[in-house]
Parts: structure tokens; C-alpha cells; sequence
């Protein structure tokens, strides 16, 4: 059984990296030497799933989110009824203050449906990063990669 290069069967590997940012690096360098970088990819292997925990997630702070995101939203309502309608400053008002209290309403009652004491965030991350280029880009890529390698930094 044959695998096949996942970004296309001419492309060729410039460099592997342990980070996403490292691989990023290489393609900025690239980019400064007017490297055609259309031509390039990154291709993340091993990939896995990661939740980083934010912190704790209290009644209070899901009330408070619900809140400020109810209130924005009613900002946004409202200020197309004042721009569409005759209506008074005053819409926008009302419209803000519905919007909070609808936003934490709804925020109270998703929070006592997750029960879920923490806040997090996921995302997904490989455990190399290669760096592809078409084919006949290869030995320009090369040429730009060696003049200024990239460092890997610590995470």
C-alpha cells in the first residue's frame, strides 16, 4: 500500500518543525526573499486534541459573559432600529438593556445545563510540522531556508 503526500504527489519536504509558529517562521523567511510562497504548505502530523483549562467557571462569571455579550448584541439591534426607524435615541437604550438581561438569562440557565466547574479552550496540534513546496520550487526554497535558518524557540 502506497501513502500519498497529503498536499499533492509533487511537492517535496523543505523542513520539519516542532511547533506551528517554527514552520510559520520558514515561510516568513521565504516570503522576505520574494519566494513565491503560494507554492508552499504546512502539513501537521500526529495531530491530537488539546483542552487548555482557563480557569474556574462560576455562576457569577457565566451571568457576567451573558451579560456583556447580551449588551453588545443589543447595541448592534438597536442601532439598526435607530438607523432604519424615526425612533428616539432612547430604542438603543431599551434595546442594550433587553439585550443584557436576555443574555445573562440565557447564560444562567446554559451554565446550570453544562455543570461544568471550569472554563477551557481546545485545539487541535501536531506533533511535527513539515514544510512542502511544489517541486520546482524546491531548490530556491532551499537556497532562501539555508541562508537564514530557522531556530526553534521553547513553548
Amino acid at each position: 500500500m502506497t501513502t500519498e503526500n497529503p498536499a499533492g504527489p509533487n511537492k517535496v519536504v523543505l523542513g520539519s518543525y516542532s511547533s506551528h509558529p517554527a514552520a510559520q517562521r520558514a515561510v516568513d523567511i521565504l516570503a522576505g526573499g520574494d519566494f513565491p510562497v503560494e507554492h508552499v504548505t504546512i502539513v501537521g502530523s500526529g495531530l491530537r486534541l488539546e483542552e487548555r483549562v482557563l480557569g474556574r467557571w462560576t455562576v457569577g462569571k457565566a451571568l457576567l459573559a451573558g451579560l456583556s455579550s447580551g449588551a453588545w448584541v443589543g447595541l448592534l439591534i438597536g442601532l439598526v432600529f435607530w438607523i432604519v426607524s424615526p425612533w428616539h435615541a432612547g430604542a438603543v437604550v431599551s434595546a442594550i438593556i433587553l439585550g443584557a438581561i436576555f443574555g445573562a438569562v440565557f447564560a444562567g440557565v446554559a451554565h446550570g445545563v453544562r455543570r461544568q466547574a471550569f472554563a477551557s479552550m481546545s485545539a487541535v496540534v501536531a506533533d511535527r510540522y513539515d514544510v512542502l513546496v511544489d517541486a520546482e520550487f524546491a531548490a530556491e526554497a532551499r537556497r532562501l531556508l539555508a541562508a537564514m535558518p530557522v531556530t526553534e524557540q521553547p513553548h
